[in-house]
């Protein structure tokens, strides 16, 4: 399904900071634009498919040319963690686009654009300790908590990749878990300290831009070239961007 969004921030300002975020880390395919206050949003279900649909989905929110001059003054890039080809697409993409226009980065992750998407869904609030859980695959989740400290989350612990049965966070008293790792819950020992789940919640680009702009605000950017994925696996044969071609 595809979802095209156009929304304003709240007490927005002509010469806000304007934001191209990308997020391919899960089969949600998003971009998002913050400009003049208003943000614009490509958001699609399309696992296997970021590579082709991303770029189309730039397109449609901006011309071809300097970004900078269009408005943009930072890109953010989903870090992950999350599919290793979808971290990928990002970090590239964030690069490309970052260094044709001298423009600087914010690596924002993954799991916390989820509590955010949360956020803005309501299905959790100021105050809450948020359970971030995404299906990895072969059984196993990525995860981390997160306290939503008024509209931002704050990371508490994490983020790792196990199964399920491996999660162990008996010192929460109330979690509430959003994700598509939820529908594997049922295996942790720690669902019992779960009092709400929603599984069918996927990271959205738009709801990366309000943690971009405070990481931005507070000089949290990178140059271009350290743009890089967020590994939580110990894997040898997944190697970061500046450890490609090189022989073992």
């Amino acid at each position: 399904m595809r979802h095209v969004g156009i929304g304003s921030i709240e007490g927005s300002r002509s010469d806000m900071t304007g934001i191209l975020a990308i997020e391919t880390a899960t089969d949600a395919c998003s971009v998002a634009l913050l400009r003049g206050g208003e943000i614009s949003e490509r958001h699609e279900i399309a696992p296997r498919r970021h590579n082709n649909l991303l770029f189309q989905q730039l397109r449609e929110l901006l011309t071809p040319g300097n970004l900078r001059e269009q408005g943009v003054d930072c890109i953010a890039y989903g870090v992950g963690p999350g599919s290793f080809t979808g971290l990928r697409i990002a970090a590239g993409a964030a690069q490309g686009l970052a260094f044709s226009s001298s423009l600087p980065v914010v690596a924002v992750p993954t799991l916390a654009t989820l509590v955010q998407s949360a956020l803005h869904a309501g299905d959790v609030s100021p105050g809450d300790t948020v359970l971030a859980v995404v299906d990895a695959r072969i059984q196993e989740v990525y995860s981390a908590i997160y306290q939503l400290d008024g509209e931002l989350p704050r990371l508490i612990e994490g983020p790792l990749a196990c199964r399920p049965s491996d999660l162990e966070f008996d010192r929460y008293d109330s979690l509430r878990a959003v994700g598509n790792g939820c529908t594997l819950l049922e295996k942790a020992a720690l669902s019992a300290n779960i009092d709400y789940c929603s599984p069918g919640l996927l990271p959205s680009a738009r709801n990366m831009i309000p943690i971009a702009q405070e990481a931005f605000d507070r000089g949290a950017v990178q140059a271009p070239g350290a743009a890089q994925p967020m590994y939580v696996r110990d894997e040898i044969n997944w190697k970061k961007l500046d450890e490609q071609g090189r022989s073992h």
